[in-house]
């Protein structure tokens, strides 16, 4: 990756320190928990009870905050070294640090910039962009906005019968240079929102290209709409609206064996969002997948489901050496994502937080969020003696169970 390195991530402390001599107070607070409350106060109930909003009871969401709860980090002392590296490796290629951007769609209903917004702010901290299908923004906009950052691409898979598109989709993400394709497993049709039903808000059916943009801007998908309704999207776009959302959303679910077809379409890495067990991360693997995505979607499809941490362990266990490890889902502040990299990730995916900061206050809120998690990270690991974020010196040792 051929970016300009940024400062040292604690020497965001530093600047805020130096700016309060001169009696100047940071505009967004530095508590990752109380991102949300802010974010809800500027946005509509149906914005804010989309992000927030969870599957069922909420009780998968619990579960993912419990889970990191249940350890705690042990510091060693007299340690001589300097800042940790925060430097990682996934798929032969070098990233500053073991953090990305996770993909969420329909992002200019939190900000009129949405996804150039956060992507922009990915870039200019050198963290990983990964692009939602649901984006309200092209994919060549958003390569455009995110300049030389790394970038991958989630795909929502169309059948079978639409594979035309799906492939239309893989290119034009190759051609803009996304990198990694991640493919998400367990989002073929919406979850039970309590929150987006007690709103009638579902953002893929109204009259505008917000989370649908991807299939609006997308030349076979236009064709089809056009040869099949007689009129282009432009004319109906209630109608391409829907048409999208269930083309992206089928409703029912692919089989290991259309895996074959993704491997003959993208030259890059392979990474299945999704995974919750051994057997199916043993499948992953069998199935010439280059990496997984432990999570469980942050809790937003599947009720009453276990913290993706607590399973985090028993699945680098089987497949670690065989493919690389990431993780999502309940991630809020660097202690998470320590021991999320502790447990054996490689790399760790941010969703609500980079979502709120950009509700708050647009590419600098992303900037802010992303900025205080690193700091969070670097101060951790230095104060606990952790030299870097590699395996060596950032594994289960470091930890104690203590719920």
């Amino acid at each position: 990756m051929n970016i300009a390195p940024n400062p040292a991530p604690y020497t965001y402390e530093v600047e805020v320190y130096q700016e309060g001599l001169r009696d100047k107070r940071p505009a967004i607070t530095f508590n990752a928990f109380e991102w949300e409350k802010l974010a809800k106060e500027r946005l509509s109930a149906e914005s804010f009870g989309y992000v927030w909003g969870s599957a069922g009871s909420r009780e998968t969401d619990d579960n993912n905050r419990a889970a990191f709860k249940k350890w705690g980090i042990v510091p060693s002392r007299l340690v001589k070294s300097d800042f940790p590296s925060l430097k990682t490796t996934l798929f032969g290629d070098k990233y500053d640090y073991p953090l990305a951007i996770a993909p969420v769609g329909v992002q200019r209903i939190f900000h009129r910039d949405g996804e150039v917004a956060a992507a922009s702010a990915a870039q200019q901290e050198n963290v990983t962009y990964i692009l939602s299908t649901a984006s309200a923004t092209s994919i060549e906009d958003v390569a455009m906005a995110n300049g030389s950052g790394p970038r991958w691409f989630q795909l929502y898979w169309p059948q079978n019968n639409q594979s035309d598109i799906t492939v239309s989709l893989l290119r034009r993400a190759k051609a803009a240079n996304y990198k990694v394709l991640v493919v998400t497993l367990d989002t073929y049709i919406l979850g039970w929102r309590p929150s987006d039903l007690g709103n009638a808000y579902n953002p893929f059916l109204r009259k505008d290209s917000i989370g649908v943009e991807l299939g609006f801007s997308d030349p076979v998908f236009r064709r089809k709409f056009q040869e099949k309704h007689g009129k282009t999207i432009e004319e109906d776009m209630s109608k391409a609206a829907a048409e999208w959302a269930h083309t992206i959303f089928p409703g029912t679910s692919h089989g290991w064996e259309d895996l074959r077809f993704l491997r003959e379409n993208w030259d890059g890495p392979i990474v299945l969002k999704g995974i919750q067990t051994v057997e199916d991360a043993k499948l992953a693997v069998e199935y010439g997948m280059q990496g997984i995505v432990v999570s469980n979607h942050g809790g937003r499809q599947q009720d009453g489901g276990v913290g993706s941490l607590d399973v985090l362990s028993e699945i680098v266990d089987a497949v670690g050496k065989k493919l690389e490890v990431l993780f999502d889902s309940g991630v809020r502040c660097g202690a998470d994502v320590i021991k999320a990299l502790a447990l054996g990730a490689k790399m760790v995916l941010l969703g609500r937080p980079y979502v709120y900061g950009l509700a708050i206050g647009g590419a600098e809120g992303v900037r802010h969020v992303l900025r205080s998690i690193l700091g969070d990270i670097d101060l951790n690991l230095h104060l606990s003696g952790i030299k870097s974020v590699s395996p060596e010196h950032l594994n289960r040792s470091v930890l104690r169970r203590v719920a």
